[in-house]
């Protein structure tokens, strides 16, 4: 794989990581989970945050496309798009698949050179 297309293979789940690096992001999609759409006030019932707070964090995640929102009259609906996190799943698999080649190659290093 070229070094451009690398970059950009890596950048989308850098940036995914990097929108779900914060606990309050994390909370917030873990609320949005369940699938049902849900609004600014249900998702900020309960947290320390302001309305605002919460709006901020969405817009973040919604700007890497982990939630979409939509307008129903006066209110914005907010939804987890699962799929968006795909990229994620495929990252970390390839990490542990390289972790597993790895630890492999270490036993067998380990287990020739104590006999």
């Amino acid at each position: 794989m070229s070094k451009l297309k690398q970059s950009a293979a890596a950048s989308a789940p850098a940036e995914l990581f990097a929108a779900l690096g914060d606990s309050t992001r994390l909370i917030l999609v873990d609320r949005l989970g369940s699938g049902e759409h849900s609004s600014i006030s249900g998702l900020s019932a309960g947290m320390k945050l302001s309305r605002q707070g919460v709006t901020k964090h969405l817009r973040v995640l919604e700007n890497v496309g982990i939630v979409e929102s939509t307008r129903v009259g006066r209110e914005i609906q907010f939804a987890l798009k699962p799929n968006s996190l795909t990229p994620l799943r495929e990252y970390l698999s390839l990490v542990s698949e390289q972790w597993d080649e790895a630890l492999m190659r270490l036993q067998t290093y380990v287990e020739d050179e104590s006999l």
